[in-house]
């Protein structure tokens, strides 16, 4: 079952208000899809209920745009920051997705805490790399 979509990973309010084309090409829908089915989906039906992509792909413009680092895995259609509420909330989907990874059941470039305090992150940043996945956690307050 797909929760996901591609369209939904290129949405962006910043870029609707800016006028700013968000549309990805064949190579980036792709690594997205990958990213859905690899990551977002699985994460999701471990969850139990929903997920918010707070920023998916992103266009250069678009990136300059929100402030994102030029070499954002955004950018390459490798990322996703995604939320379910509170910081609390966040932090035990962090915890979750930490405990799918030890799991064996998911694989993932970085899985970053953002912003937040030790009560839970703002929102979670995850990525993928195919064939060059990392693993890496990390905490960015």
């Amino acid at each position: 079952m797909t929760y996901f979509t591609i369209e939904e990973l290129c949405a962006s309010d910043t870029a609707r208000r800016r006028g700013i084309d968000n549309t990805p090409d064949a190579a980036k829908r792709q690594k997205l899809q990958t990213l859905i089915e690899q990551l977002l989906d699985p994460i999701r039906a471990a969850w139990g209920a929903p997920i918010v992509v707070n920023s998916g792909y992103r266009s250069p413009k678009l990136n300059a745009a929100v402030g994102g680092v030029s070499t954002s895995q955004h950018l390459r259609g490798e990322a996703a920051d995604i939320s379910v509420g509170t910081p609390a909330e966040n932090k035990r989907l962090f915890d979750r997705i930490v405990s799918l990874r030890d799991e064996g059941r998911i694989a993932f470039d970085q899985l970053i805490w953002e912003k937040g305090s030790s009560a839970g992150p703002e929102w979670i940043h995850i990525s993928y790399r195919p064939g060059a996945n990392r693993n890496q956690t990390l905490h960015l307050k």
